[in-house]
């Protein structure tokens, strides 16, 4: 299988401190402001964002995680049923700025059942995205991200894989393989 380096571990902490001062400097004091992360692989961008954010700024964000499963357009046309995850909100959204955090961009399905699922917590002022990889040419839906780590190429028959040393692999990385 072809596996082609897109994003080291040193490379990714660059961008995930990017992300941080660009945050801090579009969102201030962060006092109308909550992250959250997309079910499955967002919460690990978003813990390393919280925690970057401490440091950088001395700032403590409301944070959750939202699963948004059930709002897929294709949850019902599968082969297998789809197994949700859990959806970790503790407070309403009503009113505030909400950024939307997840690994890869794909289609851009995932995030527009997540804009359905977040209605449940409030009606935000405003709607963000955070992503580290924008898979352009490839959506289905006209949804941009507002935070880009990087854009790359790539074809039908090919999937981004991130790997976290935090699910066990040896370093954070991001690769570009060919579909099995």
């Amino acid at each position: 299988m072809q596996k082609r380096l897109v994003l080291d571990q040193q490379q990714i902490a660059i961008i995930l401190k990017r992300f941080c001062h660009q945050l801090i400097e579009n969102h201030d004091t962060f006092e109308n402001t909550v992250l959250l992360g997309l079910q499955p692989r967002g919460p690990i961008v978003l813990d390393k964002i919280v925690r970057l954010l401490e440091e950088i700024a001395g700032v403590k964000v409301p944070f959750g995680y939202l699963d948004a499963t059930f709002h897929r357009d294709d949850f019902r046309r599968r082969d297998f049923p789809l197994k949700a995850n859990e959806t970790k909100i503790d407070f309403l959204i009503e009113g505030k700025k909400v950024v939307l955090i997840d690994d890869v961009l794909y289609k851009g399905r995932s995030v527009r059942a997540a804009l359905d699922a977040m209605i449940a917590f409030g009606r935000p002022q405003k709607v963000e995205l955070m992503i580290l990889i924008d898979r352009k040419y490839t959506r289905d839906y006209p949804i941009m991200p507002d935070y880009c780590g990087m854009k790359v190429n790539t074809l039908e028959s090919q999937y981004v894989s991130v790997e976290w040393a935090e699910k066990g692999f040896e370093e954070d990385a991001i690769w570009i393989t060919e579909k099995a």
